[in-house]
């Protein structure tokens, strides 16, 4: 076990640093220049080389790069070039709408996939698997912000039951922010619910043709209980997987959704990163997400032990 995860954490090194090469190498292949867009399209030439000496910016790729590995080995992500504050300070900041609206999200799409799923596989053949699938074929192809526009218009614009966008203001309660991410996570959740009932519906056709779901049948078991002792807990370990994957997707995927009901997380921070070139922060919350979902595989994996005793490392 202990040699398993020595491997993996010397895994999670060369990947972080895979990463973060490829990071910098196409942010500086972008046209544009952080200091031109700062001073503004009247400023001079003379003025847009003195800050690009200022930032650093005038020296050679690889010295750049070499500074900021450096950088990256001591836990330093760098100073945002608009925000002129440390990117993980900038990061942090941002980071409370984002990990709610994750977390709701996950919640709303297990609630959904979770029992759908297990259904759609036991009634397989049916109607009722049937609407399943073409549910989650509907909700997999439909962007997140027209559904998330259409919610908007319906429930805030039209009920007024829920606000229309934002956060709250700085003294606002933790009740009245989460009554702000509702419909967000409700977009979300939806959007993703179908990946995840599709992988469970999958994985539990496969455990229900083993032979021990036989037997239990055979012994006179009630259905509920071999659907949800024998199959279910022998289907977990792919249900696993794609819930820890739908989990690193829906951090990176918020970016669309929170321009939309504009939220102040991490996805309006790299889209006003992107559009300002403020490459410190980009490349910081590039580094930061890879680095959620590598420790989220790691996690998923050591649960697997948790779920199945017969797997080892």
């Amino acid at each position: 076990m202990l040699r398993y995860l020595l491997n993996r954490l010397l895994g999670m090194v060369a990947v972080m640093f895979l990463v973060a090469t490829i990071v910098f190498v196409i942010l500086r292949l972008i046209s544009g220049d952080p200091a031109s867009v700062m001073l503004g399209p009247e400023a001079s030439q003379a003025d847009v080389a003195a800050l690009r000496a200022h930032l650093g910016l005038d020296r050679p790729l690889p010295v750049q790069y070499g500074t900021w590995l450096l950088q990256l080995a001591q836990g330093d992500l760098g100073q945002s070039i608009f925000l002129n504050k440390p990117v993980l300070a900038a990061l942090a900041d941002r980071a409370e709408p984002t990990f709610w609206l994750t977390l709701m999200s996950l919640i709303i799409a297990s609630a959904i996939a979770l029992p759908v799923g297990i259904l759609s596989a036991v009634k397989r053949g049916t109607a009722l698997d049937q609407s399943v699938l073409t549910f989650s074929m509907f909700t997999s192809s439909v962007p997140s912000f027209w559904l998330g526009l259409i919610l908007m218009q319906i429930f805030s614009v039209k009920l007024g039951w829920l606000p229309v966008a934002g956060y709250g203001g700085p003294d606002a309660s933790l009740a009245t922010r989460l009554s702000h991410l509702i419909l967000p996570a409700v977009v979300l959740g939806l959007v993703n619910s179908a990946l995840i009932t599709r992988f469970i519906r999958a994985s539990m056709l496969d455990v229900l043709r083993d032979d021990y779901v036989r037997t239990a049948r055979a012994k006179g078991l009630p259905e509920r209980r071999v659907v949800m002792k024998h199959a279910v807990r022998n289907a977990l370990i792919p249900i696993l997987t794609v819930l820890g994957l739908t989990t690193a997707l829906l951090i990176s995927g918020a970016v669309v959704t929170e321009t939309v009901f504009g939220l102040p997380g991490v996805g309006s921070l790299v889209v006003s990163a992107v559009k300002r070139r403020d490459y410190p922060v980009i490349q910081g919350a590039l580094l930061v997400i890879a680095a959620i979902y590598v420790l989220i595989n790691l996690v998923i994996d050591l649960l697997y032990l948790v779920v199945d005793p017969r797997v080892r490392y």
